[in-house]
C-alpha cells in the first residue's frame, strides 16, 4: 500500500477535539499540557498474578503458559486496565497485543447487544490474529461474544454476524468496520474503548486515517483510546495525541530500537545472483520456519513457483488471492503445516508467527521502519533469531546505513558459516 504524506493532510481532516460539546471544551485560560517523552507506571510485577486481575482472565493467561511479563506489558497494562489512555511503542514481538486484549477482558462487564470494545487493524490477517487472540484469553469468560469483519468476506455474512451474535468485542479492518456503521448495523454509542493496532500505518495513510476518524466520530466522547505500534515516528505521535486524552506515552528502547537475541547480517550481491544465494541459504540453515520478503506481488508469485520449481515447499500469500484462500494459508503456515513463506509488506507489520526464526530480506525494505518491522517476525519475545538482507548496488547500502544509524546496531557481512544454536531456541 502506498504512504500518504500524512503533513499535507492535516487541513484535509476534522481535528475530533474541534468537535468536542462546549461543555466538554477545555478553559481557553488553561495552560498548555507539556508532552509527555515516555512515562513507566508505578506498578512494579514480576507476575502476571501481581495484576490482580479476574480469576477468569488469570486462568486463560495460565493456560496459555505466560508467567512473567515483557517489559511492555509490565509498564502498559496497569495502566490500560484502570481505564488510561495509552499510546505504546514497543520492539516486534514484545506482546503488545495481550496488552489491550487483557485489559478489555479486565474492564469489560458485558450487555446484551452493546459493542464494549473496537479494535481496528490495518490487515485481514493481523485482524483475524487479534480475533483468536480475544477468544483465548477469554476462554473462561462464556459470557463475552468477539467478532471480526473485514473485506474480502460477503457483507451480508457480516451483517448477520452483528445482528444476531451481537457481539461485546469487535475487531476489524477500516473500510468493513466503517460500512457497518454507516448503514447502522454496528452500533457504537455505548462504546467504552477504542484501540488502533499498528497505529503509525493507520494514521499516516491518508485513505485509511480518513476511514479512522469516520469510525472515532461514530463513538461516544467518554471512552479509553489505545494506540500501539513498533515505530511511531514523531509526526504520528501527534496525530495519536489528537485521537487521546491525558494519555500516558511509553515508549520502550525509543532511541535504540533493536531487537535483542536477533543476529543481523548483509550480503552484498548483484539482482542476478540471488536465487541462487536464496536456494544456498535454504539449503545450508537450519530452521524452524522462515519468511522471505520481496517488494511486490509480481516478485513473491515468480519466486515462490522458482522455490517449488527447486523442490522447496513453499508458499506465498497476497491479496490477489480470494479471502478464503488467503486465509486458510495464512492459518496453515501459522500452524506450522508450511515452513517456508514468501511475502511482501502484507506480512511485515503485527502478524505473529511463533516459530519463525529466521527472516531473509530477498529486497531490501525501502526503509528503517520496514525493516524493523520485517526482522520482528524472528526472534519473537526475546527468543533468538537470524536476519539475512540481500543488498545490491545503490540504495540499498544506504538504506543499510540508515538503519545501522538509527537502530544502534550493527548489521555484519554474512560470515561462511553460521553456528544453529546461535539462532535457533532450544
Amino acid at each position: 500500500m502506498s504512504k500518504a504524506e500524512a503533513p499535507e493532510a492535516d487541513e484535509d481532516l476534522v481535528d475530533y477535539e474541534e468537535v468536542e460539546p462546549e461543555e466538554e471544551a477545555k478553559p481557553a485560560e488553561a495552560a498548555p499540557k507539556e508532552k509527555a517523552k515516555g512515562g513507566y507506571t508505578g506498578v512494579h510485577s514480576s507476575s502476571f498474578r501481581d495484576f490482580l486481575l479476574k480469576p477468569e482472565v488469570s486462568r486463560a493467561i495460565d493456560d496459555a503458559g505466560f508467567e512473567h511479563p515483557s517489559e511492555v506489558q509490565h509498564n502498559a497494562i496497569p495502566a490500560a486496565m484502570v481505564g488510561t489512555d495509552l499510546i505504546c511503542q514497543a520492539k516486534s514481538g514484545m506482546g503488545k497485543t495481550a496488552v489491550f486484549v487483557i485489559a478489555a477482558l479486565q474492564q469489560i462487564q458485558p450487555e446484551d447487544g452493546k459493542v464494549d470494545t473496537l479494535v481496528m487493524c490495518h490487515t485481514r490477517e493481523l485482524a483475524f490474529q487479534i480475533h483468536a487472540e480475544f477468544q483465548r484469553f477469554a476462554k473462561y469468560s462464556p459470557k463475552v461474544k468477539v467478532g471480526v469483519v473485514y473485506g474480502g468476506i460477503p457483507y451480508p455474512q457480516h451483517k448477520t454476524l452483528i445482528e444476531s451474535e451481537k457481539p461485546h468485542i469487535v475487531v476489524g479492518t477500516p473500510g468493513r468496520t466503517l460500512a457497518l456503521i454507516n448503514d447502522g448495523i454496528l452500533k457504537l454509542a455505548s462504546l467504552k474503548r477504542f484501540v488502533l493496532d499498528e497505529a503509525d500505518q493507520m494514521l499516516d495513510q491518508l485513505d485509511m486515517r480518513r476511514q479512522v476518524q469516520q469510525v472515532f466520530m461514530q463513538t461516544p466522547h467518554e471512552k479509553q483510546v489505545m494506540l500501539f505500534s513498533a515505530t511511531i515516528p514523531e509526526g504520528i505521535r501527534d496525530v495519536c495525541r489528537k485521537f487521546t486524552k491525558d494519555a500516558q506515552e511509553i515508549f520502550i528502547d525509543d532511541k535504540e530500537l533493536t531487537l535483542h537475541g536477533l543476529q543481523q547480517h548483509y550480503v552484498e550481491i548483484r539482482e542476478s545472483e540471488k536465487n541462487r544465494k536464496l536456494n544456498d541459504l535454504l539449503d545450508a540453515l537450519d530452521f524452524n520456519q522462515v519468511v522471505v520478503f520481496v517488494k511486490s506481488i509480481v516478485r513473491a508469485e515468480q519466486l515462490n513457483k522458482l522455490l517449488n520449481a527447486c523442490a522447496f515447499p513453499s508458499m506465498t500469500i497476497s491479496s490477489r488471492q480470494a479471502q478464503p484462500e488467503r486465509l486458510d494459508r495464512f492459518k496453515k503456515f501459522k500452524d506450522y503445516k508450511g515452513r517456508i513463506l514468501v511475502a511482501t509488506n502484507l506480512f511485515g507489520r503485527g502478524v505473529d508467527f511463533e516459530r519463525v526464526n529466521v527472516v531473509i530480506n530477498y529486497d531490501m525494505p525501502d526503509n528503517s521502519d520496514e525493516y524493523l518491522h520485517r526482522v520482528g517476525r524472528a526472534g519473537r519475545f526475546g527468543t533468538k533469531g537470524l536476519a539475512i538482507t540481500f543488498a545490491t548496488q545503490g540504495g540499498d547500502k544506504e538504506t543499510l546505513q540508515e538503519i545501522q544509524d538509527r537502530f544502534a546496531v550493527k548489521v555484519t557481512p554474512l560470515p561462511a558459516t553460521i553456528d544453529a544454536s546461535t539462532y535457533m531456541s532450544q
